[in-house]
């Protein structure tokens, strides 16, 4: 090696040297600090709003905004995690599945239901998430008191796994609420088969006691129906009998009681029965002067029509005092279309009877007209 090239070449830096190099650089760098603009940073989050900033983020999101509208970023997130396409049978049934639990948490019920729907639509090959599946949506149905299609659910879950005690359990529950005694004792007995458990025990003698109470009770309907069936026939045989003329039947096999229900707002209650063998008929009163009516619940066919108009004489909205039992004519329109003038001392049953009279409506109707009147006159013209 030459002289001159050991002339050139540097002695290495001491401790001392290397020190003070560092110490330099970074009154350097403090300076260079320091010369800056001092200004607060505005981009970031607020920290007392970081949740809701980061809750607009796609990867964070927890709902959809407000607006309905998402983020071509978020769309095409929630295209990568439910595209066909993308994903397979089992990977979409658990996404669908994930959405459906994080609505189901926080108590979106009938979201959750979507969400689980959608999963069972996939119809994946894992038995284990089809189940879990149903079960979740019976639990969502159970919360909406959708008793019936938490059951249907429940068993749905069990076809795919018959030990899943959760289905089995929600199946016994839903099963009780929608009355369904014998289902409810039928999953709480499989519950028992394998493990005691006091809420199953409880659940199962709940069902039992309301069993036969449900039992007692469809006997008493029944016993009930079928009085009520022979009282209708002995009603309408009674008519039949009496050869009461009803409109809108043809003959005596037409006779039904829907043709003899009253069909003024409210009287559906007043329809013809029978007390003692003795027709009671509801009857309608009309007066065509003041256009006012009187309704009467129960009229005995043995009770002569006078009987009634004593009850409502004098009438209230009567001032000159012309509505009087013997100042009265009473007519009924019959099925030639015209009025046919009565004896209110005669039985309602013998009235009934009468030529041309036809029960409309299940209610023997009457006009109340004053003897002599003008508007007895101009009541009878308007039917010539």
């Amino acid at each position: 090696m030459s002289d001159k090239t050991e002339s050139n070449k540097k002695a290495p830096m001491t401790d001392e040297e290397r020190l003070a190099l560092c110490q330099k650089l970074d009154e350097e760098l403090d300076d260079f600090i320091n010369s800056l603009e001092k200004k607060r940073y505005t981009d970031g989050w607020p920290e007392d709003r970081w949740e809701e900033e980061m809750d607009k983020h796609p990867f964070f999101m927890k709902s959809v905004p407000s607006d309905g509208e998402l983020s071509p970023l978020a769309e095409g997130l929630a295209k990568l995690k439910y595209d066909p396409e993308e994903n397979t049978p089992l990977e979409l049934a658990n996404s669908y599945k994930e959405d459906g639990n994080f609505n189901f948490k926080h108590k979106n019920y009938r979201l959750a239901l979507l969400g689980y729907t959608e999963g069972i639509k996939v119809r994946c090959d894992d038995a284990d998430v089809n189940a879990s599946l149903y079960n979740n949506r019976a639990a969502a149905h159970w919360y909406l008191k959708n008793y019936r299609s938490a059951l249907f659910d429940s068993e749905k879950a069990l076809t795919f796994d018959p030990n899943h005690n959760k289905a089995r359990l929600r199946a016994a529950k839903s099963a009780f609420e929608a009355k369904k005694y014998d289902t409810c004792i039928a999953h709480c007995n499989k519950l028992l088969e394998k493990r005691s458990n006091e809420e199953v025990i409880e659940l199962l003698n709940k069902a039992k006691k309301c069993k036969l109470v449900q039992e007692r009770d469809e006997r008493k309907k029944i016993r009930s129906d079928t009085k009520k069936n022979e009282d209708k026939d002995e009603l309408i045989k009674s008519i039949i009998q009496r050869g009461i003329r009803i409109s809108k039947c043809d003959d005596a096999d037409d006779i039904d009681l829907s043709k003899l229900e009253p069909t003024l707002p409210g009287a559906h209650d007043a329809i013809v029965h029978l007390e003692n063998g003795v027709l009671i008929w509801p009857i309608l009163l009309l007066y065509p002067e003041h256009q006012m009516t009187d309704f009467i619940k129960g009229c005995s066919e043995n009770v002569p029509l006078m009987k009634q108009l004593e009850q409502v004489f004098p009438a209230p909205w009567d001032r000159d005092n012309k509505y009087k039992c013997e100042s009265v004519n009473v007519y009924y329109e019959g099925y030639d279309k015209m009025p046919h003038i009565i004896d209110p001392m005669k039985t309602l049953g013998e009235i009934l009877v009468s030529k041309y009279f036809e029960l409309k409506g299940g209610t023997a109707a009457f006009f109340i007209l004053p003897r002599g009147s003008v508007i007895e006159r101009n009541y009878i013209e308007c039917h010539l």
